[in-house]
């Protein structure tokens, strides 16, 4: 069975950092792309960063300069960093191989003002 299991999340202040990770469990995806994805209060889930398979990552501009996507392969895990944290960053964060549909179960991140 394939698990995604995300943790990390808390209640920070603006300006703080938090680092998100998600354990992969019943496959390796170290060749595959993966990434984060968050979903605010009220709004859709948007990609927050990704990561393709030949390594090369990808961030919209909301996040560009404060958040990184990596994965330590051995471990079979992918790690959010997210620096200068904003309240607009608040939301339910999740991991996913979406070409596969698997989806982790999303930790929450709270930015206060």
């Amino acid at each position: 069975q394939v698990k995604l299991v995300e943790s990390g999340g808390g209640l920070v202040q603006a300006g703080g950092s938090l680092r998100l990770s998600c354990v992969a469990s019943g496959r390796d995806f170290s060749t595959n792309a993966m990434g984060w994805y968050r979903q605010a209060p009220g709004k859709g889930r948007e990609s927050v960063a990704g990561l393709a398979s030949d390594g090369s990552s990808y961030y919209p501009d909301s996040v560009k300069g404060r958040f990184t996507i990596s994965r330590d392969n051995l471990k079979n895990t992918l790690y959010l960093q997210m620096n200068n944290l904003k309240p607009e960053d608040t939301g339910m964060y999740y991991c996913a191989a979406p070409a596969f549909g698997f989806w982790g179960q999303g930790t929450q991140v709270t930015v206060s003002s």
